[in-house]
C-alpha cells in the first residue's frame, strides 16, 4: 500500500477496517505497529480498529496485534464457550486419541478442550499417570483409569482454566513420560502455534519432556497460524483430527514424517 493509498483509507473507517481484516487473513498475524505503518494511522486507530473488529468476531485480539477471527480467534475465550465449538468433531478426535494411549503410561496434558474429549475417553486403560496444567482434567478423567494425576503449578489464566509454569515438581529437574496430548491454536506448513506466548513456551517444555507427541486439532484449525510459534511439524509424531488435512498441509506433513489419525481412516474407524 502506497502512502496516498494509506492516507485514503486513513479517512474512511469502514475500507480501512475491511482492508484490516484481510491484512490479518492474509498474514495470519499481526502487530499494532505493523498495522499501524501499514495503513499509515496511529497505533490509537489501529487499537480502537481492532477492538472494533473483535467485537464482531473478525479478528481475535492477543498480546500487541491480532489473528484471524473464527475457530483460531476463540483461543482467549472463555473455555465454557469452546467446550461446545465442535462438540462433536472434537469427541470423535478425543476418542481417536484415546486408542492411541497404551495401559501403564504418563501423559502430558496440555489446556485446550479438545484434549479433554481425549481425557473423559479414557475410561478404558488402567495404571495412568497424568500430568497436566489444565484445570479440567482432574474432573474429567475417568476415575478407575488412573494410577496418579498430578495438576502442574504455576500462574492461573482465568478464561482458559489452565496454569502457565515450568514442567516440573519441587525438588525434580523435570518431568518425563511416555506420551504428550497437546491441542493447538492452528497447524500450518510452518509448524504449530498458539496464542499465547507463556503458553507456547509451556508446550515446548511439555514436548520435551514426552517420548511421544500426539497433536489434537480439528480441521479448523488447518492452514491457521497464531502469533506464538510452537515447533516445526517435524517435532510432532501424530496428528489426530476428524477430517483429513488438505493437499498442501497434507504433503508438509507427510514430509515431516508426521503419522495421521482419525476417524476418517479405516483402520481408526
Amino acid at each position: 500500500m502506497t502512502s496516498a493509498e494509506g492516507t485514503r483509507a486513513a479517512n474512511l473507517p469502514a475500507r480501512r477496517r475491511a482492508d484490516l481484516t484481510a491484512f490479518i487473513q492474509q498474514r495470519g498475524q499481526a502487530t499494532i505497529a505493523e498495522l499501524a505503518k501499514e495503513f499509515a494511522v496511529s497505533v490509537d486507530t489501529v487499537r480502537r480498529d481492532l477492538d472494533h473488529l473483535a467485537a464482531r468476531g473478525l479478528v481475535a485480539r492477543t498480546h500487541g496485534g491480532a489473528v484471524p477471527g473464527g475457530e483460531l480467534a476463540t483461543a482467549d475465550s472463555p473455555v465454557a464457550d469452546r467446550m461446545n465449538e465442535r462438540r462433536e468433531a472434537k469427541e470423535s478426535i478425543g476418542a481417536a486419541a484415546a486408542r492411541l494411549v497404551r495401559d501403564n503410561e504418563t501423559l502430558l496434558v496440555n489446556g485446550g478442550t479438545t484434549v479433554l474429549s481425549a481425557v473423559a475417553a479414557l475410561g478404558g486403560h488402567r495404571g495412568l499417570t497424568i500430568v497436566t496444567n489444565n484445570l479440567r482434567v482432574p474432573g474429567m478423567v475417568p476415575v478407575q483409569a488412573l494410577r496418579d494425576l498430578f495438576v502442574l503449578g504455576g500462574g492461573c489464566r482465568a478464561t482458559a482454566l489452565v496454569t502457565i509454569g515450568p514442567i516440573r515438581f519441587p525438588d525434580t529437574a523435570g518431568v518425563s513420560a511416555d506420551t504428550a496430548l497437546i491441542a493447538v491454536g492452528g497447524v500450518s506448513a510452518s509448524g504449530l502455534s498458539v496464542s499465547n506466548i507463556p503458553e507456547a513456551q509451556m508446550i515446548q517444555e511439555m514436548m520435551d519432556s514426552a517420548s511421544r507427541v500426539v497433536v489434537l486439532a480439528d480441521s479448523a484449525k488447518f492452514e491457521r497460524r497464531a502469533l506464538a510459534l510452537i515447533c516445526p511439524l517435524s517435532r510432532i509424531d501424530v496428528l489426530v483430527s476428524e477430517q483429513p488435512p488438505g493437499d498442501e498441509l497434507a504433503h508438509a506433513l507427510d514430509r515431516a514424517g508426521v503419522t495421521l489419525a482419525g476417524p476418517y481412516l479405516p483402520e481408526d474407524g
